[in-house]
């Protein structure tokens, strides 16, 4: 039987968000039916995809001895958290704000790495306090310091240097972070003369090495070249009798966002342990910091249609999301599936879609073909990672609301800011 609709290819997210009877659901939710009810902008959650997208890697797991801690930059929202902490993930932080979020949603601290180039002794003081698992530590300066934090407080700092192995991750250049230009971590070569200041630090335990090549990875071939080189470091921390109880090879593997087939964490976790138990470190604990996989397709962004605008050069549907809700393509230049939440047929016209925002950078994507009209409600895909956490006030635009989809219900776990809510904090002088 022929439908009467127009036909709709398969969602990233699929099968959490679909088409039925020519409206896009989230779960057994309408789109539609949110976008009226709560407005838009708004960023809707499947939590049923959360749970998948963990599934993946916990099957991947079995029985090993594997933390995976979601790197909660991608989505800090508590509900996610909380997510999450039910199943039992650990957290990779990179603030101490992060700290506070993941203990409010119930994390284990003992479940938690603090990564970031810039950890402040205030955030150490928060991170020793709270007995976190270990801290990343990204250079001599900072060893030094939290070093004097420790012995400040009397405790002892569990301590993994992030080891910079100077390898291309293939990846967009703002989110590759493995090179030897790149801010992070501790140059492979000067590694194992840091790890001996470390070893004579007070207040300070070795316990770890960590490397973090990049995001959105799509070919886990650079992930082994980088694991041989930090085996090579593990054997030769051996020799100067420095005990290593965990490798953390960070996160990074990519999502589709269009059509990429990324790696699952099981091609990944099988050959990372052949290559532990070739080279007779069967004994280490591993570290896994997946933040975009576990979220990235667990969401969309929903806007409205507030103008077309025909012009020689350019058609665009200008919406009322903006660069503010969604930086990601004005940062990377990164591509988003569109989609309208009710689709119609007729002749599909090409459109940039724009947000309100002064700038020219305001786009959410560019040379689209839609059928849309003035009003219409567009789902903007993968928009569960790296979308609300980096979402700003520019233009004095309050932030969207945030809502969770469970089956057929729908909670709200962030409200949308109101006008109020922008002048809060702020004072005038006399």
């Amino acid at each position: 039987m022929t439908s009467r609709f127009p036909a709709q290819p398969e969602l990233a997210g699929h099968p959490y968000f679909q088409f039925r009877n020519n409206v896009l659901y989230a779960e057994d939710v309408p789109l539609s039916h949110l976008a009226e009810r709560l407005g838009t902008p708004l960023y809707v959650y499947s939590r049923a995809a959360l749970k998948a997208a963990w599934e993946s890697y916990r099957s991947a797991v079995g029985q090993r001895p594997v933390l995976v801690c979601y790197g909660m930059k991608a989505n800090s929202n508590l509900a996610v958290l909380k997510e999450f902490a039910r199943l039992g993930a650990g957290f990779d932080i990179v603030s101490g704000g992060e700290l506070k979020r993941a203990l409010a949603a119930g994390a284990d601290p003992s479940r938690i790495v603090f990564s970031g180039v810039g950890k402040q002794a205030w955030e150490m003081r928060n991170a020793l306090a709270a007995k976190v698992k270990c801290f990343n530590v990204e250079s001599e300066a900072e060893l030094r310091r939290l070093s004097e934090v420790a012995q400040g407080m009397g405790v002892r700092a569990p301590v993994s240097l992030r080891v910079n192995p100077d390898v291309d991750a293939q990846t967009h250049p703002y989110i590759s972070t493995g090179l030897k230009e790149n801010k992070f971590g501790i140059a492979i070569e000067s590694a194992l003369d840091v790890y001996r200041s470390a070893q004579s630090l007070p207040g300070l335990e070795i316990v770890g090495v960590d490397c973090h090549i990049g995001s959105q990875l799509t070919d886990i071939s650079p992930y082994f070249d980088a694991l041989e080189k930090l085996l090579d470091l593990i054997e030769r921390l051996a020799q100067a009798g420095i005990r290593i109880n965990h490798l953390d090879l960070g996160g990074g593997l990519g999502i589709r966002y269009t059509d990429e087939t990324p790696p699952s964490p099981k091609a990944l976790l099988d050959h990372v342990f052949e290559r532990l138990e070739a080279r007779g470190l069967g004994h280490l604990h591993l570290v896994l910091e997946p933040g975009r996989s576990l979220v990235g397709n667990a969401g969309v962004l929903l806007t409205t249609v507030q103008y077309l605008k025909h012009s020689e050069a350019r058609n665009f549907a200008i919406v009322d999301a903006a660069m503010n809700d969604l930086l990601r393509p004005a940062l990377y230049e990164a591509f988003h599936g569109i989609r309208p939440v009710h689709p119609r047929a007729g002749q599909e016209t090409v459109y940039d879609v724009v947000g309100p925002v002064c700038e020219s950078a305001d786009w959410l994507a560019r040379q689209r073909k839609l059928v849309i009209e003035q009003g219409d409600v567009l789902a903007v895909e993968s928009a569960g990672a790296y979308s609300m956490a980096m979402a700003s006030n520019y233009n004095a635009r309050p932030r969207a609301a945030e809502v969770m989809v469970d089956g057929d219900k729908h909670y709200v776990v962030r409200r949308r800011e109101t006008l109020d809510d922008l002048l809060k904090g702020e004072s005038t002088l006399p």
